[in-house]
């Protein structure tokens, strides 16, 4: 049972920072139609100056610079994207391949071998409750987590952003003709997504993970699975299967000796292996909506 408990723990820690990179996948793809396949060198781009900064700032100083800087490398990315977006509808997404390429292969030159360490106030401490042992940075991540999701649903409900967002999503005529400005709902989606990288790095890297090194960006894609899973573009979808993917992982690495015959290594493909399961039975993802096309 103090198996179980842990693993359902460390699940929900682990979806609630995939949580944080999906919906940034989910944002883009509302706002400009394109998926954002530059995102997890943007996340490492994030982790990378919070490393470098956190001697000479403190690590809440870091984290904010670092945020800022990532949010606007990401509303830089959208303005690149805006340029492509009338030579067709898929030339957004591959352009964010090309960035992803040259924004990974000139951090990890300067990340090289190395592991870097954030600075984060937790350290290796770990919590004891029921005789169930967690770290203190899984329980930070996850109410970290909480906190900026619940803010941000707040903001996309009851807010004029979040009205504009929605009413942009849906029918972008119509919203500039009550007056929303597309490029900057557009701009402020790519810098939200940024910024909730930023802090997903830190939470990625913190203990029991050794640190940031050149394939944390990689192993952020995770998350796009999870955006998939519910269904990409639907905000509602990329918390449920950011929760599902989070929870598959964890299990299928906390029973690894049970799932033996299914091959080592389970842990690192369930993600991939949730998504192609869901898509088959549900196309469109959980919460995702079947598009309507007129014939």
């Amino acid at each position: 049972m103090t198996t179980l408990v842990q693993t359902l723990f460390n699940g929900l820690a682990l979806g609630s920072v995939y949580a944080l990179i999906s919906l940034g996948f989910t944002l883009v793809h509302k706002a400009s139609d394109a998926v954002n396949f530059a995102h997890g060198s943007l996340l490492l781009l994030g982790g990378y100056l919070v490393a470098v900064l956190h001697t000479s700032l403190g690590f809440p100083g870091a984290l904010v610079v670092a945020a800022a800087a990532t949010a606007l490398a990401a509303v830089t990315v959208g303005q690149l994207l805006r340029a492509a977006r009338a030579q067709g509808a898929a030339v957004p997404t591959i352009l964010t391949i090309g960035v992803d390429i040259l924004l990974f292969t000139e951090l990890a030159r300067r990340i090289g071998t190395d592991v870097l360490n954030l600075g984060d106030p937790w350290g290796a401490r770990v919590a004891s409750f029921a005789g169930v042992t967690v770290a203190q940075a899984r329980v930070a991540s996850l109410v970290a987590a909480v906190l900026l999701v619940a803010a941000f649903l707040a903001a996309f409900r009851w807010t004029r952003w979040g009205l504009a967002m929605r009413v942009n999503a849906s029918d972008r005529e119509a919203a500039a003709l009550m007056g929303a400005r597309g490029e900057r709902l557009r701009a402020s989606a790519w810098a939200l997504a940024g910024l909730l990288a930023a802090v997903a790095a830190v939470f990625l890297t913190a203990f029991p993970t050794p640190g940031l090194d050149r394939t944390t960006g990689q192993v952020a894609l995770k998350a796009f699975p999870a955006a998939v899973v519910g269904g990409l573009g639907s905000v509602g979808g990329a918390l449920v299967g950011s929760l599902l993917v989070g929870l598959a992982e964890a299990f299928s690495a906390g029973y690894q000796d049970q799932l033996s015959p299914l091959g080592s290594g389970l842990s690192d493909v369930a993600p991939y292996l949730v998504m192609v399961l869901v898509l088959i039975a549900r196309p469109q993802g959980l919460l995702g909506a079947k598009e309507s096309s007129r014939v």
